[in-house]
């Protein structure tokens, strides 16, 4: 009997430790997922201030161009350039053909 006393005496130290592990891990995977919804709310206002940015920059480029700042100046210079360019192809190929 002693035997299997030894044996019975084991087994109830295993599944202890088994069960005290699963309550680790348990708790270890109730953090993670409260971490994880910290990380997506996180996620989730990064994502809107920078959408609230990149409108507030194109908003301000806009007035920049409206008040004919130096940027904008020299973009629609090379704008009008490229269209000019353009223009002078057309109407090369144009004479070409007649």
């Amino acid at each position: 009997m002693s035997e299997k006393n030894q044996n019975v005496e084991l087994l109830e130290r295993n599944i202890v430790l088994l069960l005290n592990k699963l309550e680790e891990n348990h708790y270890a995977l109730q953090s993670l997922t409260e971490q994880l919804e910290a990380s997506k709310s996180l996620q989730n206002r990064v994502s809107e201030e920078n959408k609230t940015l990149k409108k507030a920059k194109a908003s301000l480029e806009m007035a920049n161009a409206l008040l004919g700042s130096n940027e904008s100046i020299t973009k629609t210079k090379n704008k009008i350039n490229t269209l000019i360019h353009q223009v002078e192809g057309c109407m090369i190929q144009l004479q070409n053909t007649e």
